[in-house]
């Protein structure tokens, strides 16, 4: 056998001994639970340590020791990152103060972050994003070597299809530590990035790659033979199911299957299993997958329809740009009709209705425009889109002018559009609208009682009492967590939390988003 070949058989032979060691360690210990149901399983987690338990103080312990024993001491690589101190923003761009989560409790901060709904409203989306991406000092209840925030902040976007946001995060806490590794290596996979994650396994054993994920690199790699081998050797020793080894065959020679029949998707689709479906020729839909594989629908050799309608899913949550979904809807003519077809149909109306100035034809458009989207729950990126446009193109037609109104407020340039708003008596609602926009709602007058709750919040001047004591206790981030947790609750008809919320936030300064969030919950009248 030549060097080179005995060296690569000993390097395989060991990575597959320590990979079935410490898969027989997760089948005694029990593998640890993720807040992400569908990640791979691409490392072998080490079991829980007792070492990393929040312990309470022992009644009976002594205030002064006895003895004159060395204290045990606690050490960590100075190139190591600490993860809660990872961020993208700074302080300067958000606005917040990097001692923000001050004397929270990590893992109060993480179980907030968790229980948020998967859908918020934009402006409170936007505003969680921030604290999510913001560079902040770990909360001082934070231990050495606890990650729970970050995996916390990770999993979000994760959750919503952020994947560009989380990458970048997880990017900036390097890929020592096995979970972060994980997910990396999953958000990679979703992008078609992976290749690199795979380079970082082949080279750093103590990771310790599964068996399918060591198969799934080393045929990326084009070392077929050692995929063929590890295969093997998985299956010999029990740690690769009948599924994944039927999946990895065909992964590794599709010819010898032609002809049979298709492969049961399982319930529990991981990001690997859906890339390796894909190799093999089986494209699975992402329509009913979680929203993160809505990203793996957004590639140039995914089909047109398909990547629009993925755009939408991602757009809904802040995941997609306004501007990627308006490069799709209008990459080329509709094919057919009926759903995303006619919001495309109409966009492009919109746009040439703008462009050419008729007004006649811009009523039509926006008109036919708003049920669509709002069938969609895609008001908000389009009114972003069209929103700063219609200040110059106010329609006088009624019902045009309502739309017109609720696009140019739902839009970055409120303030503007709701300066230049020509306001006309329609039983307060456009007075109030406005009003809200520009900031000036001491004298102003609700509606219904939504809008009661919104001006009563909005013209309160004391922080409310069940966010308060979070503030005294110098657990400002965690209050604004809370005050979103408020406020997505406030929406479903708890309407003293809406006012409760929008005091709070105008009350420590966050004003722009008070005002947003004040004419989202009315302009957009969501329930459940």
């Amino acid at each position: 056998m030549a060097i080179k070949e005995f060296y690569k058989a000993a390097f395989l032979s060991a990575a597959i001994v320590q990979s079935a060691g410490l898969a027989q360690a997760q089948v005694t210990h029990g593998a640890p639970m993720s807040a992400i149901g569908w990640l791979s399983d691409s490392v072998a987690l080490p079991p829980p340590s007792i070492d990393s338990a929040v312990l309470p103080p022992d009644p009976n312990e002594p205030d002064v020791t006895t003895g004159a024993s060395v204290a045990q001491v606690t050490m960590s690589l100075l190139e190591t990152p600490v993860l809660d101190a990872v961020g993208l923003l700074s302080s300067a761009t958000t606005g917040f103060s990097r001692d923000l989560w001050g004397s929270s409790r990590p893992d109060d901060l993480a179980r907030r972050i968790t229980d948020m709904p998967l859908y918020l409203y934009p402006a409170m989306q936007d505003l969680l994003n921030t604290l999510l991406l913001a560079e902040l000092n770990p909360p001082k209840g934070a231990r050495t070597g606890d990650d729970r925030l970050f995996m916390a902040r990770v999993d979000r976007l994760l959750s919503i299809g952020a994947l560009d946001q989380a990458e970048a995060l997880l990017n900036r806490a390097g890929t020592s530590n096995p979970r972060v590794f994980r997910r990396g290596f999953d958000t990679a996979l979703l992008l078609g990035t992976e290749d690199r994650f795979c380079e970082i396994l082949t080279n750093s054993p103590d990771l310790s790659p599964t068996f399918t994920a060591r198969v799934f690199c080393l045929a990326r790699s084009g070392e077929w033979d050692a995929a063929v081998l590890t295969l093997e050797t998985g299956r010999a020793l029990g740690y690769i199911s009948d599924f994944e080894d039927a999946l990895l065959a065909r992964f590794l020679d599709p010819e010898l299957f032609e002809g049979e029949p298709p492969l049961r998707r399982p319930h529990d689709l991981t990001p690997l299993t859906f890339r390796m479906f894909e190799a093999i020729g089986e494209h699975i839909p992402t329509g009913n997958l979680p929203l993160a594989f809505a990203q793996a629908d957004l590639r140039a050799n995914i089909g047109w329809k398909a990547r629009a309608e993925a755009a939408e899913r991602l757009a809904r949550v802040g995941a997609a740009t306004p501007n990627q979904l308006l490069g799709l809807y209008t990459e080329r003519r509709p094919a057919a009709s009926g759903g995303i077809w006619d919001r495309m149909q109409s966009v492009r109306r919109l746009e040439q209705s703008l462009s050419s100035g008729n007004e006649a034809a811009l009523s039509a458009s926006l008109t036919t425009l708003w049920p669509q989207i709002e069938d969609a729950a895609l008001e908000v990126p389009f009114a972003q889109l069209f929103g700063g446009r219609l200040i110059s193109h106010i329609p006088q037609d009624r019902d045009a002018r309502k739309v017109a109104l609720s696009l140019g407020l739902l839009s970055s340039k409120s303030e503007e559009f709701a300066t230049s708003w020509p306001t006309r008596d329609d039983g307060g609602k456009e007075a109030l609208l406005t009003a809200i926009a520009l900031g000036n709602t001491q004298t102003a007058t609700g509606y219904n009682a939504t809008s009661r709750a919104v001006v009563e919040g909005l013209n309160a001047r004391d922080i409310p009492v069940r966010l308060k004591s979070l503030m005294d206790s110098n657990r400002m981030g965690e209050a604004i967590l809370r005050a979103i947790t408020l406020y997505e609750s406030g929406t479903h008809g708890n309407l003293d939390e809406i006012a409760d919320a929008l005091a709070f936030f105008r009350q420590i300064g966050l004003e722009r988003v008070a005002r947003q969030a004040a004419l989202e919950v009315l302009i957009l009248e969501r329930r459940g």
